[in-house]
């Protein structure tokens, strides 16, 4: 089944997704979230962390599941994903850093580095709830258009797309990464509940084509379709050349 959530805009958007986040904390205080990382989360990592200062939320027993993290940089360099998750959550609530997980990305031997993180998620008992941005091209994490759905977490070269559009995050394209360790389309499928979030204008054409077109490997966000408990929450904007009558929609 697939909810969608249409907010006015990025302000009305993290709020809806932290109200669905807080909701499975409350119901479930040990869950296990899948966390993502970008632009587009920081709003609702932002709305938790002034629910969590004003008392309305605990964090204490919660663990968290990143979904990747560039090769090559570890967690103390500011553009690494352990940092952003660090700075923009993390380090301003009450959860135990030891509960919080993300790829090493100075891990030498990847393929032990991706069995490791397959076999944490299982022994986590899963996900409970796994939070998703969608990219331009269609990727969830940095599982990028392919002829076939990758399964479990894998090292990615990155596409020039994906480059580029991280870029802004970094002093120089140069700087970059080229690969990443990311949890595959297996993993995340395998979450009992998906939210994805998408904000803005530039993110209209994928957001039709990923939920109102054919799944295909080559748009890797399609597969979400066929998932029995996702929820989009998206603003005006991005939903904008989709069909949606009102501000939300129940299909299947």
């Amino acid at each position: 089944m697939i909810r969608i959530y249409k907010a006015k805009d990025y302000n009305d958007l993290s709020r809806k997704a932290a109200n669905i986040i807080s909701a499975q904390i409350i119901m479930k205080p040990n869950c296990v979230l899948g966390l993502a990382t970008g632009s587009s989360p920081i709003g609702t990592y932002k709305q938790l962390v002034d629910w969590y200062k004003k008392g309305d939320l605990d964090f204490r027993e919660v663990h968290t599941v990143n979904l990747d993290e560039y090769k090559g940089l570890g967690g103390e360099n500011k553009e690494s994903y352990r940092f952003f998750m660090n700075s923009n959550l993390f380090d301003q609530v009450n959860i135990d850093k030891q509960n919080t997980n993300v790829p090493n990305g100075l891990a030498t031997d990847a393929e032990a580095e991706c069995d490791r993180y397959n076999k944490l998620i299982r022994q986590l008992g899963g996900i409970d709830l796994q939070l998703l941005g969608i990219g331009h091209n269609g990727h969830i994490g940095f599982n990028e258009p392919e002829e076939a759905f990758e399964k479990e977490t894998h090292l990615v070269t990155l596409t020039e797309s994906t480059i580029e559009a991280n870029a802004r995050l970094f002093d120089k394209q140069e700087e970059v990464p080229r690969y990443a360790f990311t949890m595959g389309i297996k993993s995340i499928m395998q979450a009992k509940k998906i939210l994805i979030i998408a904000s803005g204008e530039d993110k209209a054409q994928i957001m039709r084509d990923a939920f109102f077109g054919p799944v295909t490997p080559k748009i890797p966000a399609s597969i979400l379709q066929i998932h029995n408990d996702l929820t989009i929450v998206a603003d005006e904007a991005a939903l904008s050349l989709t069909n949606l009558k009102g501000n939300q929609m129940v299909i299947g």
